[in-house]
């Protein structure tokens, strides 16, 4: 996925109000869009660089959108991370189109925010002539640990964790995907790491032990997982690895 137009570069202050940041860009204060509801942890350290894209639609109250925050880690490596939640949405949907997905090539069509079970709504859904429907929900995932288990030492280790908030929503749509499978069809979900340094995936049981079980139990019942670490630059963020799945 490449970004439309030159993001724009600035310092973070502080994220607030879940959608909300404020940042500086040459010299000036800006609140911004920030598209990422989680905890961010790992993230937020005041003064971290920062890119954002706009402006964008003069109809929107905010018109600049959060897009990467720079880490250091504890062993000196400087990171770029996507926050920006419906950025690894597009890249499936672009690596799904360019068949590069392991165990997705066969699909020739596929829709986006498709329907689903009761009030619910799955991101992509892959059709083909030949092959059962594939049920597909993208999850962007941001924070690595040494110890999925344990909430601290954010940025040491390279367990890339999701989720790292308590996710009442991501446990509904495992249900719903494992729902779709005993009708027959497939069900996947992917987890698009939007940072170098995560290397292998691991559910955040440290942060929602509920969540790293339904996951789990979804496996077993035959939920595919997939873990896809992204190249993310100022440019573009795309597919570049898959890395291995630890449940």
């Amino acid at each position: 996925m490449l970004y439309p137009s030159k993001l724009i570069e600035g310092r973070l202050i502080r994220r607030y109000k879940r959608f909300l940041a404020d940042v500086i860009v040459s010299g000036e204060k800006m609140t911004v869009h920030c598209p990422n509801t989680g905890s961010m942890s790992g993230l937020l350290e005041e003064g971290n660089p920062v890119l954002i894209s706009g402006p964008h639609n003069p109809k929107r109250k905010y018109l600049y959108t959060l897009e990467q925050i720079r880490i250091k880690r504890p062993d000196g490596r400087r990171i770029w991370v996507g926050v920006n939640t419906a950025v690894p949405n597009r890249v499936v949907s672009e690596a799904v189109s360019e068949k590069l997905l392991p165990g997705l090539e066969g699909y020739s069509s596929f829709r986006s925010e498709v329907s689903i079970g009761d009030h619910s709504r799955i991101d992509l859904l892959l059709d083909s002539d030949n092959l059962q429907p594939c049920w597909i929900e993208v999850k962007n995932v941001t924070m690595v640990l040494p110890n999925p288990n344990v909430k601290s030492n954010f940025n040491e280790g390279n367990f890339a964790c999701f989720p790292d908030a308590v996710t009442t929503r991501g446990r509904k749509h495992l249900q719903v995907l494992c729902d779709q499978i005993d009708e027959g069809d497939r069900a996947m979900m992917v987890y698009v790491v939007q940072r170098s340094d995560g290397e292998i995936f691991a559910p955040a049981s440290g942060f929602d032990p509920e969540y790293a079980d339904e996951l789990k139990g979804s496996v077993d019942r035959g939920l595919e997982v997939l873990a896809v670490q992204a190249n993310v630059t100022p440019k573009a963020v795309k597919i570049f690895q898959t890395i291995p799945v630890r449940n």
